[in-house]
C-alpha cells in the first residue's frame, strides 16, 4: 500500500480544467486575477442509494420531509457542475459509507461481494456520480477487511484514511492523501489537496476486525504530519475529509484518541483551509474556527446524514507571490429534497434494490399481536425481552457443558429504535430488521453482582432527575446529558428499581435474582454486543471481563434465525417486566 502512495505521488494527480467558465465567471485568471472553485461534500450516506426507507417498505420520509440517498445528491451535484462548470468543481465524503441499510447488508451478507464478484451498490453509484475521494468511516470496518479491500477496489475514486496504520509497520494502511490539479485557462494550474481522516474509535468498535492488523492514530497529530507534505507537494488549496464530529469529545474513554477532533485538527494544524466532517450526524451549513499558530480563520461544515444535505463550498483564489492562495470561502448545506432523484442512478439501482426489497419482505413468523418499541427507552417492553430471550437462549447453550454452565445468564439490550414494531400477524425480516439496526455480533463475559451493580448505575445516568411529585415529561425525561438510546442498556435475569429522584450513581434499589438480593461477589453469564464489550459507551467492567462465548453470531441474524425456527412470535412465552423507574419507591408509570 504504501508503494502505492508514493507511485500516487509520483504520477501524481488528477487534473481538471478550468477553460470553459459560466456566464459572470472570470475568464482567466488575467481578469480580475482571481479564480473561484467549489467543493461539494457528502458524508454518513449509510447505504442510502435511494429515497426508500426498506424498513418501512416505503419512500423514506421523516417529520421534516428530508430525503435521502445518492440518487438526491446526484442530482444537486449534475446541477451545482452546470452552473459553476464541471471543470471548476470536486466531489468528496467523509465516510460511512457500507453500512447503515439492508441493501449494504445484503451485499455484505447473503450474497457477498467479496464471493459473488458482484460491484457494490455504493461503488456503482460513487463510481456514476463522480466522486473525487472518498474517506474510511468507522462503520466501513463492520463487514471486515476483507468486504473492505473489496469495496475500495471496485471505487473509481481514491479511498483516504492517513490515519489509519499497519499495526505491525506504522505505516499507512490506506492512501493518506490526494492532490487534485485544476487547470487555469491562462495561468498556472490550482492544486487542492485533500487529507483523510477516520476514527479512533475503530479500535473499540470493531476490535474483532481489526484488533492486531491495524491502528488508529490521533487525528491532529496525523493532521499535522501530513498537511506540511500536502504543502510541500505545492497545494494552493488544502482540505481535511474528517470522519469525525466538531465537539473535541469521545463517547469512549480517555485510552484511545479523541472521537470527534475536527474542530481540532482545524484550530490546532496551520495551513488547512477547510475541514469537510461528518460521523456527528448534524447539519452544519458554516462554522469557521481559528488556528491558533496562524489566527486564519478555517472554515468547516458537514452535510448531515444519509444523503439529507450537499455540503457546498465556495472559494475565491487570487496570485500573491507568484503562488494561488485562498482568499475568500464560503459554504452553505443544500436539502436534497428540493430535487428528485436523479434518473441514471435510479436506473443504475434498480436491479439491486429490487432484490433487497425481495429480501426484506420475506415473511419468517407470525406474531400473537402487535408488539411496539415506542416506550421502550422508559419502560420494560415485550419487543425488547424479544431480543434478551434470544440472546439468553444463545449464550445458554453455547456454555452448556463448560465450567461456567451453572451460572445464571443475563442480558443486555438498548432501545436502538423507538419506531420499531411487529405487527400481529406475519412478521418479515424488515420488521426485524427493524428493531436491531446495528450489526452488532454477540458474546458471553462474566461479571460479579458488584460489577452488574455499578453497570446499572452507569446506564442509569440515561435518566433526567426528577423529584418525586414533579410532573413528567416524557420529552426531557431520558436522553439527560446527551445520552442516546443505544447507550440506555437494560438488563434482563435480575430485577431492580431505578429511582429517578436520586442523583446520578445512586439510582438502582432492589437488584434481586430469583426473589433474592444480589450479592456482591456472586458470578453471572451476561450476554452482551461486541459494540458494547469492546468498550463502546463507556460502560464500565465490560472490556476487561472475562469472555466464556464469542462464535461471531450477529444478534440482527440470530433474531432472524429464531424466529424463522419457531414460526410464532408469543409474547406469552418471553415478555416478563423485570426493571421498572420508581421515585421514593412509587412507580413512575
Amino acid at each position: 500500500m504504501y508503494a502505492a502512495i508514493s507511485r500516487a505521488l509520483a504520477i501524481g494527480t488528477t487534473v481538471v480544467a478550468l477553460g470553459a467558465l459560466t456566464p459572470g465567471a472570470p475568464a482567466s485568471a488575467a481578469s480580475g486575477h482571481t479564480v473561484k472553485i467549489t467543493v461539494m461534500a457528502s458524508s454518513d450516506i449509510h447505504g442510502n442509494a435511494l429515497n426508500w426507507d426498506y424498513y418501512k417498505n416505503a419512500e423514506f420520509d421523516d417529520s421534516a420531509h428530508n430525503d435521502v440517498g445518492l440518487a438526491k445528491v446526484s442530482t444537486l451535484v449534475t446541477r451545482i457542475r452546470a452552473d459553476r462548470g464541471a471543470d471548476h468543481t470536486l466531489l468528496f465524503d467523509s465516510g460511512d459509507t457500507i453500512q447503515g441499510t439492508p441493501l449494504d447488508y445484503y451485499y455484505a451478507k447473503v450474497e457477498p461481494i467479496t464471493e459473488t464478484g458482484q460491484t457494490h451498490p455504493m461503488a456503482k453509484a460513487m463510481n456514476a456520480i463522480g466522486y473525487d475521494a472518498v474517506t474510511l468511516g468507522n462503520h466501513e470496518f463492520n463487514y471486515g477487511l476483507p468486504l473492505l479491500a473489496t469495496w475500495v477496489k471496485q471505487m473509481k475514486a481514491p479511498v483516504l484514511g492517513a490515519n489509519a496504520v499497519s499495526a505491525k509497520t506504522g505505516l499507512p494502511a490506506y492512501l493518506p492523501f490526494v492532490i487534485k490539479t485544476m487547470k487555469v485557462k491562462g495561468d498556472k494550474p490550482i492544486k487542492v489537496g485533500v487529507l483523510g481522516l477516520t476514527n479512533p474509535g475503530i479500535a473499540i468498535w470493531d476490535k474483532a476486525n481489526v484488533e492486531g492488523r491495524l491502528k488508529f492514530l490521533d487525528l491532529v497529530a496525523t493532521a499535522r504530519k501530513w498537511v506540511p507534505v500536502i504543502r510541500g507537494l505545492g497545494a494552493d488549496v488544502v482540505l481535511v475529509t474528517a470522519h469525525a464530529g466538531d465537539n473535541g469529545l469521545s463517547s469512549y474513554g480517555t485510552d484511545l484518541p479523541v472521537e470527534n477532533a475536527a474542530a481540532m485538527v482545524a484550530e490546532e494544524v496551520p495551513g488547512i483551509d477547510a475541514v469537510l466532517f461528518g460521523h456527528a450526524h448534524n447539519d452544519v451549513p458554516q462554522r469557521f474556527v481559528t488556528n491558533k499558530a496562524t489566527g486564519a480563520q478555517v472554515l468547516l461544515t458537514e452535510p448531515s446524514k444519509w444523503g439529507q444535505r450537499l455540503s457546498v463550498v465556495d472559494f475565491t483564489l487570487a496570485k500573491e507571490r507568484g503562488r494561488w492562495a485562498v482568499t475568500g470561502k464560503a459554504s452553505t448545506t443544500v436539502n436534497t429534497n428540493t430535487v428528485p432523484e436523479d434518473p441514471k442512478i435510479v436506473s443504475l439501482m434498480r436491479a439491486q434494490h429490487d432484490t433487497t426489497v425481495a429480501y426484506v419482505n420475506r415473511v419468517i413468523a407470525q406474531s400473537k399481536e402487535q408488539l411496539s418499541a415506542a416506550e421502550s427507552p422508559y419502560k420494560d417492553t415485550a419487543i425488547l425481552d424479544y431480543i434478551q430471550k434470544v440472546q439468553t437462549d444463545l449464550v445458554s447453550k453455547a456454555i452448556a457443558g463448560t465450567a461456567d454452565a451453572s451460572l445464571p445468564v443475563l442480558s443486555i439490550a438498548a432501545p436502538f429504535s423507538r419506531t420499531a414494531v411487529f405487527p400481529a400477524g406475519p412478521v418479515s425480516v424488515r420488521d426485524m430488521a427493524g428493531l436491531y439496526v446495528y450489526d452488532n455480533t454477540l458474546l458471553g463475559i462474566k461479571l460479579t453482582g458488584a460489577q452488574i451493580k455499578d453497570y446499572l448505575e452507569y446506564s442509569a445516568k440515561y435518566f433526567t432527575q426528577l423529584a418525586p411529585g414533579a410532573p413528567v415529561d416524557l420529552a426531557t425525561l431520558t436522553n439527560a446529558a446527551g445520552t442516546p438510546d443505544y447507550n440506555y442498556d437494560q438488563l434482563s435475569g435480575v430485577s431492580y428499581d431505578i429511582d429517578v429522584s436520586k442523583p446520578v450513581g445512586q439510582r438502582i434499589v432492589g437488584l434481586s435474582y430469583q426473589g433474592a438480593p444480589v450479592a456482591a461477589d456472586q458470578q453471572f453469564v451476561v450476554a452482551i454486543n461486541n459494540y458494547r464489550q469492546s468498550g463502546g459507551g463507556g460502560f464500565p467492567h465490560v472490556t476487561t471481563a472475562p469472555v466464556v462465548y464469542n462464535a461471531q453470531v450477529e444478534i440482527r441474524q440470530a433474531l432472524i434465525e429464531y424466529a424463522t425456527a419457531s414460526g410464532t412470535i408469543d409474547p406469552a412465552g418471553f415478555a416478563q417486566v423485570n426493571w421498572r423507574l420508581v421515585r421514593d419507591g412509587v412507580p413512575v408509570f
